[in-house]
């Protein structure tokens, strides 16, 4: 038998060193934290009556989002900030696990409400440091998410969502080209995708005007948000609309009825294999409230892969959906694919941040888990613009305006993995002399010169508040 070598016997191992910090880069979103205000807008904004937990709102909220950020997914989490010399990068004292979820117990779901206040206010100020969409134009994908619980104590997430699972089913808008997260809301289980989404979109659409998107807005949505309120509202609000249709038997019939002439080639994997055509539509003719909604119904048709099952029941596979857009077929047809993107930055949410669950049994305080956990992700992605390391401009559009056609990719966006990895984990050590105290990181880490690069850059922003 092969024997193993005993040196990693021979060390030992003693916890007792306070300088020590486990992750030393969550000074870079603390640093941008503190540039935009976080802390000052959680107090002024977040007040729990005199329930217990309701101090310091602002302390308490941000060890949940610096938790989070460094990879905790529960409340206990939070503990790791306690070791040794981490708060000295935070710049504020990192509460007890015990004392989180005091806090967290004390919400309400009006008082998880007021965390959408900060929400709001934290984005302008992103905004106005400089990675705002400002005059250009932005398109705002939204969608739901499940996120599955477990057992029968979660208030509104004991019940099966659609997906015939137990959990909650909320509601995300995203900036397409940035992943920012601009509004989320907690449902129970049951909701049904458009529910609540008209209202929704009506609160998205009021925040980014306020944070200062002054240019065209366009949403974006599937199949579930297909209803005649989710298009009032855009339509109300002057933004334009790329919904997914539902395929019931007389849309079909009236896609199959389209002269073959209508149909044009668009780029695809087998020759032949997919095209896309328009006709004029009237949307919900029936619905309630009002006369139907005249637009552009785009369709797109894709022949079954040769010896597919789908192949043996029909010829080709549609998707249809209605805008108001202007634009050609091809290039509506491609970008309205590309709402895509809105499951990079759920991904992101349920695995880059905390929440692939919801940590509490109380309702208001799961609400209040994610409105922390959201603003928790985009302080990652601020963090990585601001910073400079993700240069992507925020109304980047890949597609070929006349063929439809994809260009070739351009530099992707730094997720949150990406960022806890090389930067916001990184192992460091305070040492403090006179009146300096220096924070020493890993002789011959990899990506040293970017995290000089965005530590200079975050703590050059500089806002008026």
């Amino acid at each position: 038998m092969r024997s193993f070598s005993h040196n990693l016997d021979r060390v030992k191992v003693v916890f007792d060193d306070d300088r020590l910090v486990a992750d030393a880069g969550l000074i870079l979103p603390a640093t941008l934290a503190a540039r935009l205000g976080l802390r000052e807008l959680f107090d002024r904004h977040v007040d729990l009556g005199s329930v217990a937990g309701a101090a310091n709102v602002g302390r308490k909220a941000l060890t949940v989002i610096h938790s989070v950020l460094a990879g905790g997914d529960s409340i206990d989490d939070c503990d790791a900030l306690r070791a040794g010399s981490t708060a000295a990068v935070l710049g504020h004292a990192v509460a007890a696990p015990s004392t989180v979820g005091t806090f967290l117990r004390a919400f309400s779901w009006g008082h998880a409400r007021q965390i959408d206040r900060v929400a709001a206010a934290v984005l302008a100020r992103a905004w106005a440091a400089g990675i705002g969409p400002g005059d250009r134009p932005m398109t705002i994908d939204v969608d739901s998410s499940i996120i599955e619980t477990y057992g029968l104590q979660k208030q509104g997430g004991s019940r099966f969502t659609y997906s015939h699972v137990r959990g909650y089913h909320p509601l995300f808008a995203t900036v397409a080209a940035t992943g920012d997260v601009v509004h989320s809301r907690l449902r129970g289980g049951p909701a049904n995708s458009a529910r609540g989404a008209a209202g929704f979109l009506t609160e998205t659409f009021r925040r980014v005007r306020a944070a200062g998107a002054t240019g065209p807005l366009c949403a974006r949505a599937d199949s579930g948000f297909y209803n005649q309120s989710v298009v009032r509202a855009c339509t109300n609000a002057g933004v334009t609309f790329s919904i997914t249709a539902k395929m019931t038997k007389k849309l079909r019939a009236l896609i199959e009825g389209i002269d073959a002439a209508e149909w044009a080639p668009i780029p695809y994997f087998l020759d032949d294999g997919a095209d896309v055509a328009e006709v004029a539509y009237q949307a919900f003719p029936h619905a309630k409230g009002g006369p139907g909604i005249d637009c552009r119904l785009i369709v797109r048709r894709v022949r079954p892969t040769p010896g597919s099952q789908l192949a043996l029941f029909t010829t080709w596979s549609y998707h249809a959906f209605i805008t108001d857009r202007a634009g050609t077929t091809t290039f509506l047809e491609a970008d309205h694919r590309r709402h895509a993107v809105v499951e990079n930055a759920i991904r992101d949410l349920k695995y880059g941040v905390g929440l692939n669950h919801l940590p509490s049994g109380r309702f208001g305080a799961n609400a209040a888990w994610l409105g922390l956990n959201v603003i928790a992700h985009n302080m990652s992605r601020w963090s990585a613009r601001l910073g400079g390391i993700d240069t992507r401009p925020p109304t980047h559009t890949d597609i070929d305006i006349e063929t439809g056609a994809f260009k070739p990719a351009r530099k992707s966006f730094v997720a949150t993995d990406t960022l806890r990895r090389r930067y916001l984990r990184t192992p460091g050590r305070i040492t403090r002399s006179g009146r300096r105290t220096t924070l020493h990181l890993p002789a011959d880490w990899p990506w040293a010169e970017h995290f000089h690069q965005m530590l200079t850059n975050l703590r050059s922003v500089n806002l008026t508040i």
